[in-house]
Parts: C-alpha cells; sequence; structure tokens
C-alpha cells in the first residue's frame, strides 16, 4: 500500500498541522512564493513517486492565490508520479456560484470543479458543500462531510435549555435537509426565514415562518460572509418573542463589516467550526466562539482517524458512518471523531 504524503498549502497551515498530528506525520516539504510579478511558485521538497499525496487547502483568505497554489500543487504531485492526489478543500471555494440565476452569469463553482479534475486531481475530500449538487460538478469522487455531529454536541452541552429550542434557518435554502435533519435529531421544531435580495450581500426584506415566541432560537447556516442575513434574522427572531438566539455555522467567512455586525447583534454566541481560521477575528469579536471540544479539528477532514477512517477512506472501503450526518449511538461520534 502506498505511503501517505500530506502537504499543507498557505490557507490553514493549523489545520494541517493538526491533521498530521492527528496522523502520526510529519507534514511534506513545500515552498509556496511569488515572483515579483506576484506568479505563484510552489517547489515540492521531496519525493512523492508511488505515494498517496493529499494537500489541504482552504477556500479561505487571498482566495484565487490560494486557488491557483492548490492547483500548481495538485500538478507538481501529479507529474512527479505520485500514486494519486486528494485535495482536501474545508471551505469549497466559489460554492456559492453553483447554478446560472441569470442571464450571462457563470457556474464559477463548476469551473473551479473542472480546474481540479484538470490539474490532476483523483479525488475531493469538502466540507458542506453550499449546495451538494456541487458533487455532480466532477467526473472524480467527492466526498462531503458533515458538520451536524459537532453542531448537535454542541447544542446538548452548551444551550442548557437546548429542550425548548427551535432551530431556524435564514433562508429557504438551507431549510429542507440541513436545519430539518438538524430540528429531527433534537426533536425540536424547525423554522424558516424568507428573504428577497436587492442584489448580493445585500437583504432587502426577512419574512419568518414559524413560531419562535418565548424559545431559544438558534440560527444554522453553512456560511456567513459579511453577516447581514444573519443579524437581520437576529433581530427578525427577537421581535418575533425569541429568548434568545444563536448562529452555528460551518464556515465563518467574516469579510467586510461582519465583525462589527456582529458586534453590535443580539447574538448570544456566533459558533464556527475551524475550517476557516478564526484567531484574528476572534480577537475583535468576543461571540464567536470556535467549537471547543466538539470542534471538528484535524479529525474531521480525514483521511483518518488512525483507527477507522483513514483505512477505509484509504483503500476506498468508505464507512458510512463518516459520511451520515449522525448516529450517537456510534461511541467515536463526540469523542474519537467529533
Amino acid at each position: 500500500m502506498p505511503n501517505i504524503v500530506l502537504f499543507s498549502g498557505s490557507s490553514h497551515q493549523d489545520l494541517s498541522q493538526r491533521v498530521a498530528d492527528r496522523l502520526g506525520l510529519e507534514l511534506g516539504k513545500v515552498i509556496t512564493k511569488k515572483f515579483s510579478n506576484q506568479e505563484t511558485s510552489v517547489e515540492i521538497g521531496e519525493s512523492v513517486r508511488g505515494e498517496d499525496v493529499y494537500i489541504i487547502q482552504s477556500g479561505c483568505g487571498e482566495i484565487n492565490d490560494n486557488l491557483m497554489e492548490l492547483l500548481i500543487m495538485i500538478n507538481a504531485c501529479k507529474i512527479a508520479s505520485s500514486s494519486r492526489v486528494t485535495a482536501v478543500i474545508p471551505c469549497f471555494p466559489y460554492a456559492r456560484q453553483d447554478k446560472k440565476d441569470k442571464s450571462r452569469a457563470p457556474i464559477s463553482a463548476k469551473l473551479v470543479a473542472n480546474m481540479l479534475s484538470v490539474a490532476g486531481a483523483d479525488h475531493i475530500i469538502t466540507m458542506d458543500l453550499h449546495a451538494s449538487q456541487i458533487q455532480g460538478f466532477f467526473d472524480i469522487p467527492v466526498d462531503n462531510l458533515y458538520a451536524e455531529p459537532a453542531v448537535l454536541q454542541w447544542i446538548r452541552e452548551n444551550i442548557t435549555d437546548w429542550k425548548n429550542c427551535i432551530i431556524v434557518s435564514p433562508d429557504a435554502g438551507g431549510a429542507k435537509s440541513r436545519v430539518t435533519s438538524i430540528a429531527d435529531r433534537l426533536n425540536v421544531e424547525f423554522a424558516l426565514i424568507h428573504k428577497e435580495r436587492k442584489k448580493a450581500n445585500e437583504v432587502d426584506r426577512m419574512v419568518l415562518v414559524g413560531d419562535v415566541k418565548d424559545r431559544v432560537a438558534i440560527l444554522v447556516d453553512d456560511m456567513a460572509d459579511t453577516c447581514g442575513t444573519i443579524c437581520h434574522a437576529a433581530d427578525k427572531l427577537l421581535s418575533a418573542g425569541a429568548t434568545k438566539v444563536y448562529a452555528i455555522l460551518t464556515h465563518g467567512i467574516f469579510s467586510g463589516p461582519a465583525i462589527s455586525r456582529i458586534n453590535n447583534a443580539a447574538f448570544e454566541a456566533v459558533v464556527v467550526t475551524n475550517t476557516i481560521p478564526q484567531e484574528d477575528k476572534m480577537k475583535h469579536c468576543s461571540k464567536i466562539q470556535h467549537c471547543k471540544k466538539t470542534n471538528l479539528r484535524s479529525e474531521l477532514f480525514m483521511l483518518s482517524l488512525p483507527r477507522r477512517s483513514y483505512p477505509a477512506l484509504h483503500v476506498n472501503r468508505t464507512k458510512a458512518s463518516l459520511f451520515q450526518r449522525c448516529d450517537f449511538s456510534d461511541p467515536y461520534v463526540g469523542h474519537e471523531i467529533w
């Protein structure tokens, strides 16, 4: 069986190191730099011939530069005769551009999928895709892992009156699967907020569907960018009678005015996973919290848990529990995996 070689891109080296520590591996040697004209240069510093290569690069920060760096790293390993190249992309870039919603609009998520395939990726591992159908943009295997077990455990451990909560989707799109699944697991009701936009990142009007009066409202979404939607949603929920409002997000992008909006909003906490680095943002906003014990950390993505997940993925006999939303009868869930 080929050996594993694990490389880190520039976007989230802390997560890459956690994965390496969890696997008991050293990160592979790679040098990334830019020429004076801002072209990206990548040098793989060790042999990958016949090896099973994993490259961890999240779609955050300087997204275009990081995406290009990932493509170059994939291609460099592929033409260096690696056995297989897996791109681990915790936050998939351009995921919101997944459909042609107006004339002459690009489907950029499909373009990214094509670029990854052409660069030489044999396998994609990602986390809570904005739209599950993005998996169909690829002709190579795609594993879309879920944050739901971590979300459920955080709610049960940190919200004392969670049995009186209501799970709220800030838009109709997330209600069908993500929010209803969590509500079913907790045996509570769910609500949704219908929003109308004038343009991207700007909400025009919101309509609440559901009863939140005298309940703890928990907003659940896959990502938040400028946070206009979730902050307006929090105000809407409080005005409708909610006692407290929490937000739980898989990908905390938090660009532009997001931090100031969260600071001024009525959230008890805004909980995120570490698919995107949050340390600097947490310094400026005390409401942003990591999942802590239930943090997805290195275990989530990978290739690995040495005891179960990695061997399953490595020999392509995937354990179904890794990709299902949750199974609390499994002693690993909430402890070893999550």
